[in-house]
């Protein structure tokens, strides 16, 4: 009777498997189908306007009678057609009909985006190749749209996999490449600013009270486990800046935080912290954990030399703060002595 019990659990769970495959790729067809037509729609009505050269108003009147001929089916607002028309003019590239459009669609991550996420891209990113980049990190990483808007916001396509490490030589190609993807130089830390002086745990503390910013900062996947992490090495307690979790990568992120420049030792001490991570809280399906040590400034050449024969996988990066106001500052409006001071100093340069 258990074996019967395990064996219809196994059949039930292998079922459910396949619904959930089927639902997929009923969600990517149906996208597929959506984007293919908004596709056509734009192509009919960006031929149109050449040949007649109708204004606006055409697009508003065609947005009404779409809208009363399907008032079930949303999209066909004025703007969205204006979208459509976007859509198809700065993909097309000589295509005459829509076979052509799915198989140009096909090389391109295009329809396994959203319409929404195929918006932002087109708006805000106008160099194709940042354009295609954005495009694969939404697939490979699940990047919602506000996810997106935020990541553009930052430009994390000149700062993604810019950080020294030595990814390459410490993990198998194909880790080394998603872990390098995931991780950014510099970081951008402008929730936080400080007028007076401040040290390293100032900024760590600053990081963890304004904590939902700092995981969005750090990319999706991040899950932050402590600050002052506790570690005890052979009778001895030790403390990590900050611990995190990425369940993407399915691995441990050491982070140690340095204010000023980068420095070579700082990186026996994160090598150290790596390797007691690995044998202390790492499981089955836990991969090798990463050391990143976060600075405000580092000379690459030294930084390249320091990590070139240590065997953790480690990466240094830069972060910045907000910058704040200096104290003196006087940002109001000039007096009205000052004002006829300017005054009457142009009236004399002028006699």
């Amino acid at each position: 009777m258990e074996q019967d019990i395990f064996n219809y659990t196994e059949l039930l769970q292998q079922i459910k498997a396949r619904v959930a495959i089927a639902q997929k790729r009923a969600i990517y067809a149906a996208n597929e189908e959506l984007l293919l037509m908004y596709w056509d729609i734009g192509k009919l009505l960006s031929d149109s306007k050449k040949r007649i050269g109708w204004g606006n108003g055409a697009i508003e009147q065609l947005s009404k009678d779409m809208k009363n001929e399907y008032p079930k089916i949303k999209g066909f607002s004025t703007r969205n057609c204006q979208f459509m028309m976007q859509f198809y003019n700065e993909y097309n590239h000589e295509l005459t009909n829509t076979k052509q459009a799915v198989s140009y669609l096909s090389n391109i991550p295009i329809k396994q985006l959203s319409w929404s996420h195929n918006i932002v891209l087109m708006q805000r990113v106008k160099d194709i190749k940042a354009r295609y980049w954005y495009m694969v990190q939404c697939v490979k990483n699940n990047w919602g749209r506000e996810f997106l808007i935020n990541a553009i916001k930052q430009d994390y396509y000149h700062s993604y996999g810019a950080l020294t490490n030595n990814f390459n030589s410490t993990l198998p190609e194909i880790q080394a490449e998603q872990v390098g993807s995931m991780l950014k130089d510099p970081y951008i830390f402008d929730m936080l600013t400080f007028t007076d002086e401040y040290n390293e745990r100032d900024v760590e503390i600053g990081l963890v009270k304004h904590i939902e910013k700092f995981l969005m900062e750090m990319g999706k996947g991040f899950a932050f486990l402590g600050r002052q992490y506790h570690i005890e090495v052979s009778g001895k307690d030790f403390y990590i800046d900050l611990l995190m979790y990425n369940t993407f990568l399915h691995r441990y992120i050491v982070i140690e935080l340095k204010k000023g420049e980068f420095q070579p030792e700082y990186i026996g001490k994160l090598n150290f912290y790596c390797s007691a991570i690995d044998d202390i809280l790492c499981h089955d399906g836990d991969n090798q954990t990463v050391g990143l040590l976060l600075c405000q400034g580092k000379d690459r050449i030294m930084a390249e030399y320091t990590l070139r024969d240590v065997n953790k996988p480690i990466g240094i990066s830069d972060y910045e703060l907000d910058k704040a106001l200096p104290q003196n500052a006087n940002f109001g409006l000039p007096s009205i002595e000052d004002l006829e001071n300017k005054l009457n100093e142009e009236l004399n340069n002028n006699l």
